[in-house]
This record gives C-alpha cells, sequence and structure tokens, in this order.
C-alpha cells in the first residue's frame, strides 16, 4: 500500500521499440530528466506523472528482452524491477510481437512486482489481421490491460485510472509460473519452459487464428534489408545527416555564437564602461564568459539537429534496419550494426556523434562507441588539413586530405581491436537478435521532447565545463610572464598560454614540431579543433587566415608554417607536416566532445581513453616524421 508520506515510483519496463519512450514522453511532457542509475553510467528518464490526485515519479527503464542480466542495460532494469522501492510496473507490451513482451511481463510477474499492461501498437496489429483480444487478455493476465496510443494520446486516461486503483490495490499476474529456485541445470531448464508455456496459452487466449498480411513494411523491407539496393539506402541517409551537420547547422551556429560574440558582447562591455569597471573585467566578460557561452549556444542548434535526426530514425524503425545491413563490417570491433550511425556522424561532429550512442541498447557498446568516435575526423580538422596540404603538398592536396579521411577510419577498427584485447576483453561480439518494428512516422510532441530534454541535459552538464575551459583559456592569455603588460594587452608569446607553449614544445621535437608557435595552436586545439588554425595565424600575427585553400592570406600563413618546419624538421618539412596532420587527427578531443564523454561515461573512462589517445597520436605522429624524413 503507498503512503501518503512519499512520490509513489512507477516503472515502465517493455521490449526495445515498443512505443515505450513515446509513452513516457506522453504520460510526462517536459516534467522529464535524465539521471543515471545508481552506481552505473547507464541513463534513465524520469518524469513526474499525475495519473490521480497525487503525482508519481515515472521510470523509463531501457528496453530489454529479458530480465535474465547480461549487460548493464539488462541489469538495472532487473534490478529495478526487484527492488521494492519501486511501487508498480507498468509492463509495455507490443500487439504486433505479443509472445516476446509476454515473456518479460511474465518475469516482471515472478519478481512479485504488482503489474498494469499498457497495450500498444494495435494499429498496426490490426492491419496485419492479428489484433489481440483486450478483454481475453485480461482475463487470462488478471491485471488490467489498456490499450494506449502514445502517438494520439488515445487511452492514456484510461491507463492513468488503472495505475492510480493498482497503487491503491496492487494487482499481480496470476498462473504464471514460479521461478527456479537455486537448483541444479535441469530443474531451471524446466522452469523457464514452464514460463514458455504460460506465454504460449496468454498468447493463443488473445490474438485471432493467424491470418497474416502483407504490409507496407513487409514490401519496403525488401528492398532495404537487400544488401545490393541497403547500402546505397544507409550511404544516402547518412550524407543527409552529414548535411546536417555542415550545410544546415553551420549558419546557425554562426548566427547563435555570433549573436553574444557582436550585440550582446558589444552591449556588455558598453553597460561596464558606462559603470566604470577596469578593463580587464570588460575583457574577461567579453573575452572569457561570453566567449564561453557563445561556444555552448553554438552547439544547441548542432545538438537539436542531431538529436531529432537519431530520433527520427530510431522511431521510425529504419535504425534496426541499419544494423542488420551494417552488421558484418562492425563485427571486427567487437560491435553491432547500430554502432555504426553514431561513428558517421563523428565525421561530421563528434560532440553529436558521441550523444548518438545513447541508441546502442547495452551500456558497454555504448562505452566503446562513445570512446572511439574522437578517432573519426571531424569537419572541423578539415581546415587544418587544407591548410597544410596545401601549404605542403600544393599538387597532391586532394590526395592528402583523403588519405587523412582513410588513416582516421583505420585508427578506428585500431582502438576497436586493442580495446576488445584490454579494456572491453568482457565485450564479445554475439549474433545480432533484433526485432524490426513496422515503419511509422515519429509523433512530433514526442520527438520535440525527446529533443528538448536531452539538448537541455547537455548545456547543463556539459555547457559548464566548455564554459569554466574557454574562461580559463582568456586567464592564461591575460597573465604577462614577461614584460610589463596590462591584461587586456599581453603578447601571446609574453603570456602565460605562450610560456606554456614555449615550455612544452620541446616535446614535439621528435615529430619535427618544436616550435612555441605550432605548440600553442595545439594547446588552443584542445578547446576547438576550428581554433587551431587561427591560433596560428594569431601567433605568426597573420590578420585573418581567410579560406586555407585559396586565400591570399593563407598563402601566407602557410608559407610561415614551411618556414618554421624547414627549421624544425632539419630540412624535412613534408615529414613533420604529415606528422602535424595525425597528430590533430588523434592526439584528443575538443572541450565540447570530452564534456559530454564525461556526462554520459564519467571522468575515469573519459580522462583513460584521452590519455590512451594522446599517446596514440604522439607515437603514431613521432613515426610518420622519422620514418618520413628517411624517405
Amino acid at each position: 500500500m503507498t503512503t501518503a508520506t512519499r512520490t509513489a515510483s512507477v516503472l515502465l519496463v517493455g521490449n526495445p521499440n515498443v512505443g515505450k519512450s513515446t509513452l513516457f514522453n506522453a504520460l510526462t511532457g517536459s516534467r522529464q530528466h535524465v539521471v543515471n542509475a545508481p552506481g552505473t553510467t547507464v541513463e534513465l528518464m524520469e518524469g513526474t506523472w499525475t495519473p490521480a490526485d497525487a503525482p508519481v515519479t515515472l521510470v523509463d527503464l531501457p528496453g530489454t528482452y529479458s530480465l535474465i542480466a547480461r549487460s548493464p542495460d539488462e541489469q538495472v532494469a532487473a534490478s529495478a524491477v526487484r527492488d521494492d522501492a519501486h511501487d508498480l510496473a507498468v509492463v509495455v507490451v507490443d500487439a504486433t510481437a505479443l509472445s516476446r513482451s509476454l515473456y518479460v511481463l511474465g518475469q516482471v510477474a515472478r519478481a512479485g512486482r504488482p503489474v498494469v499492461v499498457a497495450l500498444t501498437m494495435t494499429d498496426l496489429a490490426a492491419s496485419r489481421g492479428q489484433a489481440p483480444d483486450v478483454e481475453a487478455l485480461r482475463a487470462s493476465l488478471g491485471v488490467p490491460v489498456v490499450a494506449v496510443n502514445g502517438r494520439s494520446r488515445a487511452g492514456l486516461d484510461g491507463l492513468a485510472e488503472a495505475v492510480a486503483n493498482a497503487l491503491h490495490r496492487p494487482t499481480h499476474v496470476v498462473d504464471v509460473p514460479p521461478p527456479a529456485p537455486d537448483a541444479d541445470l535441469e530443474d531451471n531448464l524446466a522452469h523457464a519452459q514452464d514460463l514458455f508455456d504460460w506465454v504460449e496459452r496468454v498468447a493463443d487466449a488473445a490474438l485471432p487464428v493467424d491470418e497474416h498480411r502483407h504490409t507496407l513494411t513487409d514490401r519496403v523491407d525488401r528492398v532495404l534489408l537487400n544488401p545490393w539496393a541497403g547500402v546505397p539506402a544507409f550511404l544516402a541517409v547518412v550524407w543527409a545527416v552529414l548535411q546536417l551537420t555542415t550545410v544546415v547547422a553551420t549558419p546557425l551556429m554562426d548566427a547563435a555564437a555570433g549573436l553574444i560574440d557582436g550585440p550582446v558582447a558589444e552591449s556588455v562591455a558598453a553597460g561596464l564602461a558606462s559603470l566604470g569597471a577596469p578593463a580587464w573585467v570588460g575583457s574577461f566578460a567579453t573575452g572569457g564568459l561570453l566567449a564561453g557561452v557563445a561556444t555552448v549556444l553554438s552547439f544547441i542548434p548542432l545538438m537539436a539537429l542531431i538529436f531529432a535526426s537519431v530520433t527520427i530514425l530510431e522511431s521510425s524503425g529504419y535504425l534496426a534496419r541499419v544494423a542488420v545491413v551494417t552488421d558484418r563490417a562492425m563485427r571486427a570491433i567487437g560491435l553491432d550494426g547500430r554502432a555504426m550511425l553514431p561513428l558517421i556522424v563523428g565525421f561530421g561532429c563528434n560532440v553529436p556523434a558521441v550523444s548518438a550512442t545513447a541508441v546502442l541498447p547495452h551500456a558497454r557498446q555504448r562505452l566503446l562507441t562513445g570512446l572511439l568516435v574522437p578517432l573519426t575526423t571531424c569537419t572541423a580538422r578539415l581546415t587544418v588539413y587544407l591548410l597544410l596540404a596545401h601549404a605542403f603538398f600544393p599538387g597532391h592536396a586532394g590526395t592528402v586530405v583523403f588519405g587523412m579521411y582513410v588513416a582516421s577510419i583505420a585508427l578506428v577498427v585500431l582502438g576497436g581491436l586493442v580495446a576488445r584485447r584490454t579494456v572491453m576483453r568482457d565485450l564479445r561480439p554475439e549474433p545480432l537478435l533484433i526485432a524490426l518494428p513496422d515503419y511509422q512516422w515519429p509523433h512530433l510532441r514526442t520527438l520535440v521532447a525527446g529533443v528538448w530534454t536531452r539538448v537541455l541535459s547537455f548545456v547543463r552538464k556539459a555547457g559548464t565545463v566548455i564554459l569554466a575551459a574557454v574562461a580559463l583559456l582568456w586567464v592564461l592569455q591575460a597573465i604577462p610572464v614577461h614584460g610589463d603588460h596590462a591584461p587586456t594587452e599581453v603578447p601571446i608569446e609574453d603570456s602565460l598560454y605562450g610560456a606554456t607553449a614555449q615550455a612544452v614544445a620541446p616535446a614535439f621535437a621528435p615529430m619535427g614540431l618544436d616550435d612555441w608557435r605550432i605548440a600553442s595552436s595545439l594547446v588552443a586545439g584542445v578547446a576547438a579543433k576550428e581554433v587551431v588554425v587561427g591560433a596560428l595565424a594569431q601567433a605568426y600575427s597573420v590578420e585573418d587566415p581567410g579560406d586555407s585553400s585559396d586565400s591570399a592570406e593563407a598563402t601566407t600563413l602557410g608559407e610561415r608554417i614551411r618556414a618554421t618546419l624547414v627549421e624544425t624538421s632539419g630540412g624535412s618539412p613534408g615529414a613533420a607536416a604529415l606528422a602535424f596532420m595525425v597528430f590533430v587527427l588523434g592526439y584528443l578531443p575538443c572541450l565540447a566532445t570530452l564534456a559530454e564523454q564525461r556526462r554520459l561515461y564519467g571522468w575515469r573512462w573519459t580522462a583513460g581513453a584521452a590519455g590512451a589517445q594522446f599517446a596514440l597520436a604522439y607515437v603514431l605522429a613521432t613515426a610518420v616524421f622519422q620514418v618520413g624524413r628517411l624517405l
């Protein structure tokens, strides 16, 4: 019996792709947030729902096909179902795959948890001639069964009434066979068979005689699951997603950053000046704090577009087909086909690619994929490649840039193979067992609610890290270590930032890059890879690096870098330039990516992966220079 002294807790349990998250969004609206399951990196959605007079906490558990835990996600779901801190389980049952859903329902019932059943996908089941009889299902189970549709919100009032009644008068599934006691294998198998027999009896009582009809989904799958057509279709989808991260998102990102860097910064500077604030205060407010705010805001359009794209692909049912088509290619690094999309998004931008790993079903797969994403060469690194390729290999610039993308793919494969033999030894490639849901249109209300929640989580958690780091960078550039300079007038080479670059520059000597200007650009590149070219231009006193492929200023910057590398490389500037590009490819993710990794996986995994990635990039860049100078 639920008391009035605490808020009741209700679990949403079900298979993947049964409409569980859509139902959660419909019930909680904007009153939801992302949390981590205690002691894990598994993300859960929690929200507030008011089915009657008193609000309850609704917890959307990871989708699972079984409560016999073989992954962290399944362990979280199983532990929550067995935890007496939760009062009720709403088991979401897919009408198009009744037996599969009933298996999980039987396991929830075996755990002794009170149950209400939410029956989804009834319209799709009816189109196939396989709609279950709700009354027969209710009679067989002995608990409330409510047909719901999270998109149209049909049945939500009936579900609210059933949950409110069950919280006061708990309802348990009847006639479900008891779980196996601690016994030998033969007894456990017998109890498992008892559960399968129960599932079959309930399904037979509720389902009509099999009159399966071929649907639009069946016809489309004949094309999209055929490798000859499915792979080109997938590449077309990837192209469209990458267009969002570049062509569509870039103007929005520039506009968001420009709003802060322009009118807002000018207004703040003018306001502080009118108040008589010292010059350094105004510089810190605009060049430190507001610059950090501009960086965070510039990511919001990109993150929203990618979250929306991935949500649409997942909720439409297409992402499951991508997993099938690309599965074989991903098995070499211990992942399955579902990991392909986040990795490819990484070639547009690493930040939303790390976030996109949320669609993967198992925490260890999400972790490995998220740690491999920074090895994909994002478009921000492309500006560095173009500058150096045109300056050092003018007749083969295109080939060199293409080679960097090939090297990036090779690093992803190498990183995956190394991880599988070290920190991810427990990750074993398993046969891809995935339900292929019917194609359906995503619901706009659910889409907007989900995107808003995840963008807000990014701003709150990753945004604070980015803001602090950008402010720290301003402080380093404003502190003079040589000469008597005001904080707002410190030449970069005389600042603490410049002194740090000079101190670390000798560490790049094995790559032929022992120069403080090169080192300072790499330090700045940790904030954002597109800053590398700007930092080089600043260090070489070039006013505007412009377009690195054909601008006169960019040519001047390229010539100055070439003169530097001729000196630092001992006469092998081409080898040093290649080492520079290889190091930029792999040395560290940008701050935004690190912040998102920290949000999803914690500091320990983020710091460990960053250290390993830096060491790998250092060794490879050194090898490229040392071998290249001998050729």
